[in-house]
């Protein structure tokens, strides 16, 4: 291996267009003259990642120049002081059009008491993505309205998805109904529990502050969950095994007749060259438990390590990725590019034909707080649901449980407004 001073090591979230393009955006740095450095990018898994950079070797030993940083790692990166403050880079030399050319929901998870600690690099609310080509089908509706007595729509309500979940699943035609991303990573089940909640028109936080998960609607969106994830004549036998990369890449095999997961996932179906459901990919909103339509604001940044020995080179790499021309590679690599401009990109709606739709998705898309030790309070949701999908315990004692444990984390937990 080439000397630290001669390597340009970057952590990036193990998916295959992310690393792909990062790939060809640090070869046209280096073609323009911005390094003569090796680029060792380390894919990883999240754990492996959020690991990799909190841990030993990581952010504040130097281990890393750039990193890709989850929206959810935020306060624990600031409060460990292990990302550079961009605020004076963005000062005298930002990225074109910067701050106007993003929309502002991806700009304020990364701003923490006056510092911007990344760039937005990858983005895509949550939200439905369906099959049009089953949907649409005249054979399949008349089919559907035969056996529930009932039209074949896109589902609006959780109901609806469940049961058109059930009618679409044919496992001996490599078909199934819906996935989910049930890996328990501490994160997927966590965004998957929140929409349910919110969807019935829960909260996660009471008014101090406070995760409550002992309420009447935490125990509905529980029961939902466990409900659906257990019903093997409607979900992907491998959900719990697949984070959301991978059902993702069950959706783009054609394994799936609709999911709600990362738009990004959307996009990837129609730009791969291994998908197999290319031209028969579309969006809709998130369905409803009885509350309003909910979907999620989470996101990746591009950091620089605070131990980087190359932090100038390391700014000059990032105002290069959050280029106009970088982020539209980006998409059409199969991630999602966090431009205004490029979501409007005539090429790119050429490609992806729903592309546009990104701003109106935005509108509704709600975020997690920004705690120190969310990662913890995750972890516990994440355990709750586990149990909700092995064991028997009803939801009011499983919720209580999850209680108890929340309450004792959050005596110590600090939040940045």
């Amino acid at each position: 291996m080439a000397n630290r001073s001669d390597l340009f090591r970057v952590a990036v979230r193990k998916f295959g267009p992310f690393e792909s393009a990062l790939r060809k955006e640090w070869d046209a740095f280096v073609s323009a003259g911005g390094s003569k450095c090796l680029l060792d990018a380390v894919p990883l898994d999240l754990h492996p990642l959020h690991e990799a950079l909190f841990g030993p070797g990581g952010l504040r030993d130097g281990g890393w120049d750039v990193a890709f940083v989850s929206t959810d790692w935020i306060a624990e990166a600031a409060a460990t002081r292990a990302l550079v403050d961009l605020s004076p880079h963005l000062a005298g030399d930002p990225p074109e059009g910067y701050p106007s050319a993003w929309t502002e929901s991806l700009l304020r998870c990364q701003s923490v008491n006056g510092r911007v600690l990344g760039l937005p690099y990858h983005d895509g609310p949550e939200c439905l993505i369906y099959r049009k080509d089953l949907f649409e089908d005249s054979s399949e509706q008349a089919a559907f309205e035969r056996a529930t007595g009932k039209p074949l729509r896109l589902p609006e309500s959780w109901e609806e998805f469940h049961r058109a979940a059930r009618f679409f699943h044919r496992p001996e035609r490599g078909l199934s109904g819906t996935v989910f991303a049930a890996y328990p990573d501490g994160h997927n089940t966590v965004y998957d529990f929140c929409l349910q909640l919110w969807t019935r028109g829960g909260e996660l936080f009471d008014a101090a502050g406070k995760m409550q998960l002992k309420t009447p609607a935490a125990v509905k969106a529980l029961a939902f969950y466990r409900e659906i994830l257990n019903d093997a004549s409607a979900v992907h036998p491998q959900s719990r095994e697949m984070d959301s990369v991978k059902a993702g890449m069950a959706f783009a095999n054609g394994e799936v007749a609709m999911m709600v997961n990362w738009f990004g996932f959307a996009a990837m179906s129609e730009t791969i060259a291994e998908s197999k459901v290319k031209g028969r990919v579309a969006v809709g909103p998130v369905p409803s438990g009885g509350g309003p339509h909910a979907s999620l604001n989470a996101y990746w940044i591009l950091g620089i390590s605070s131990a980087s020995p190359h932090r100038e080179m390391a700014w000059q790499f990032l105002r290069h990725c959050a280029s106009p021309a970088m982020d539209k590679l980006l998409t059409l690599e199969g991630a999602i590019g966090c431009r205004k401009s490029t979501w409007q990109d005539p090429e790119v709606n050429q490609v992806i034909p729903f592309y546009h739709r990104l701003e109106s998705l935005h509108q509704g898309a709600r975020e997690l707080p920004r705690l120190e030790n969310w990662a913890q309070l995750a972890a516990v949701i994440d355990q709750m649901v586990l149990a909700a999908l092995q064991t028997d315990e009803s939801e009011e004692a499983l919720t209580s449980k999850a209680q108890d444990q929340l309450d004792r984390l959050q005596r110590n937990s600090r939040g940045f407004a």
